[in-house]
């Protein structure tokens, strides 16, 4: 009998995603809240079921955007004032319009067991960050890893050069040294 319970969880083990088995999640995109008319329509419509980082999976223009309010809230019973649907859309288009790159969804970071020393860090930054903007930016910024996660994927969507590996270990590392610790 124990045998046949060691087969179930074996076998539930290997079925599982090797994401869950290691309970590493997609990493998620974080959209700074809007003021003012665009917020209070966002809040009284949208926040009840889902955060409005989810529109950073979308580079839509208008048209686009309408179809998917309709298509996603058909069955919701969400009713948009022409009014709040027009400022909705004038936003999300400015923010995520057809020239905008979404955020990946299926970026799910992997685990690193080794770690770059500063020096190592220093040169990737400086191979794949320095084409299209200074160190600085980098250097005077203080954020937790998830944060800076968000940034280097959405860099790497831009044109960064880094694999995988090398975007996690790189990462870590700004969480150490340039993280959210005040004595930097």
């Amino acid at each position: 009998m124990k045998w046949r319970l060691r087969i179930a969880a074996i076998a539930a083990v290997l079925a599982a995603p090797a994401a869950a088995q290691i309970g590493r999640r997609p990493a998620r995109p974080q959209v700074v809240r809007p003021d003012g008319p665009v917020w209070q329509v966002i809040r009284k419509n949208c926040t009840a079921c889902h955060g409005i980082d989810d529109y950073a999976f979308f580079a839509l223009d208008r048209a686009g955007w309408q179809a998917l309010l309709e298509s996603k809230h058909k069955t919701d019973g969400i009713v948009l004032s022409d009014g709040d649907r027009n400022t909705l859309l004038d936003w999300l288009v400015a923010k995520f319009g057809p020239d905008s790159k979404p955020f990946p969804r299926t970026y799910i970071p992997p685990e690193i067991t080794t770690f770059f020393s500063d020096p190592e860090a220093k040169r990737l930054l400086a191979r794949a960050c320095t084409s299209c903007h200074e160190l600085d930016r980098v250097e005077k910024a203080r954020y937790p890893e998830e944060r800076w996660r968000v940034i280097a994927v959405d860099m790497r969507e831009r044109g960064a050069q880094l694999t995988d590996e090398e975007l996690e270990r790189l990462v870590e590392w700004l969480g150490r040294v340039w993280g959210t610790n005040q004595d930097k």
